[in-house]
C-alpha cells in the first residue's frame, strides 16, 4: 500500500480545518472533544486494513492492533512507528496522556497504561478520527 497517495493536504488555519471536516471531525480532532462512547463506526469493527487519520491521512495504525477494550471506543495496543505523538493533558480533573497525529497535530485520543497485550498500551481512539483502508484480498 502506498503510504503517502491518501495523505490530505493540511489546511493552513481553523477556518479551512472547518471547511473540511464535518462538525463532529472537527469538534473532536481540532477542539479536543470525545465522541459518545458505543457510537463510533470502527468500535466492533473486524476488516483489515490500514487504520488512518482522517484530518489528514497519515497512517496510524494496523488492525493487526486492534482489540475489544469494551470501553466504547476503537482500541489499538500500539500506533505505527511515528504516527502518533504524546501530549500530557490535565484537563477534566485527570492526569492523562493524550495522542495527536504526527502530520497534523489534531487530537485522536488517549493511551492508557492498561492494556491486555504485551504492550500493556490501550490506544483509546474516537471513530470519527480515523477512515479504515481495507486490505485487498490476495
Amino acid at each position: 500500500m502506498d503510504e503517502t497517495k491518501n495523505k490530505k493536504e493540511i489546511p493552513k488555519d481553523e477556518n479551512e480545518w472547518k471547511k473540511n471536516l464535518t462538525p463532529a471531525q472537527y469538534a473532536v480532532l481540532r477542539e479536543k472533544g470525545t465522541e459518545p462512547p458505543f457510537t463510533g463506526e470502527y468500535v466492533h469493527e473486524t476488516k483489515n486494513g490500514m487504520y488512518t487519520c482522517t484530518a489528514c491521512g497519515n497512517p496510524l495504525f494496523s488492525s493487526d492492533t486492534k482489540f475489544d477494550s469494551g470501553t466504547g471506543w476503537p482500541s489499538f495496543d500500539k500506533a505505527l512507528p511515528g504516527a502518533t505523538e504524546t501530549i500530557e493533558d490535565h484537563s477534566h480533573g485527570m492526569h492523562r496522556t493524550e495522542i495527536i497525529c504526527a502530520r497534523c497535530k489534531s487530537h485522536l485520543g488517549h493511551v492508557f497504561d492498561d492494556g491486555p497485550t504485551d504492550t500493556g498500551k490501550r490506544y483509546c481512539i474516537n471513530s470519527v478520527c480515523l477512515d479504515l483502508e481495507i486490505k485487498p484480498k490476495n
